[in-house]
């Protein structure tokens, strides 16, 4: 959605230019006895947004954080907090993770009964909104909604759990999506959640995606976080050369 709001998350490049990739580290990989230290210093190392992983136990098979922790981030970085809410009935918590800090709140299609009025009830809290596809869902699914959406994430593992190995048919997936969108000349960024590593990340970019979500390839990395947030960022850009 092409408003003063979104312009963090719209991608800046246009069709047969280079885009700017945007790193997200995810928290759910990260070490939360050291939380607020360890964000900072994915800022500090040039990270673009931190994302965060909410999750539900019913919409997805695992329970992860909820808004307390998304205030402890908030008050941790100035970074935009990417929020993906991955549970049942998201309507009903999209003022909760407002009022904790999040700057992106994105909502999977397959929880949401009323899309477009979520998307809208998302903008009214004066955040930018995104929509997330699980692996098996068709893109078809978004087809109608990319005008009102700021972010399209592509989920490239089935979500609730962190370290999963990417699924190799999604970057496929990402480059439709990546055509779909300059056809239809719409300013919305396509972000990808899942297995994003250096042996994928150049890949990924290459398909189309603006916004790279890597948790343990961050986190989790021997060379350490700035050193890992610096070899994902130029393998990105020399895939989308």
């Amino acid at each position: 959605m092409s408003t003063p709001e979104a312009a963090d998350a719209t991608p800046t490049g246009t069709a047969g230019h280079a885009r700017h990739i945007k790193i997200a580290p995810s928290i759910l990989s990260a070490d939360f006895t050291c939380l607020g230290a360890q964000i900072a210093e994915a800022e500090a190392a040039g990270a673009d947004l931190i994302h965060v992983d909410v999750m539900d136990g019913c919409f997805v098979p695992n329970i992860t954080i909820g808004p307390l922790v998304v205030s402890a981030a908030r008050r941790a970085t100035s970074l935009p907090l990417d929020v993906h809410l991955m549970i049942a009935h998201p309507e009903d918590y999209v003022d909760v993770f407002a009022r904790a800090g999040a700057d992106i709140i994105t909502v999977h299609v397959e929880a949401a009964v009323h899309l477009h009025r979520l998307l809208q009830a998302i903008h009214k809290a004066g955040k930018r909104a995104g929509v997330s596809l699980n692996p098996a869902t068709p893109l078809c699914t978004v087809e109608e909604i990319v005008p009102y959406a700021d972010t399209i994430m592509v989920m490239t593992v089935n979500p609730g759990f962190g370290g999963q190995e990417f699924i190799p048919t999604m970057l496929d997936k990402i480059a439709r999506l990546r055509a779909l969108l300059e056809r239809r000349q719409v300013q919305c960024a396509i972000e990808v959640d899942g297995g994003v590593g250096p042996n994928t990340v150049g890949r990924v970019a290459a398909a189309g995606a603006d916004i790279l979500v890597a948790g343990a390839a961050v986190f989790a990395a021997p060379e350490g976080i700035a050193q890992a947030i610096g070899n994902l960022r130029r393998l990105a850009e020399a895939g989308n050369e």
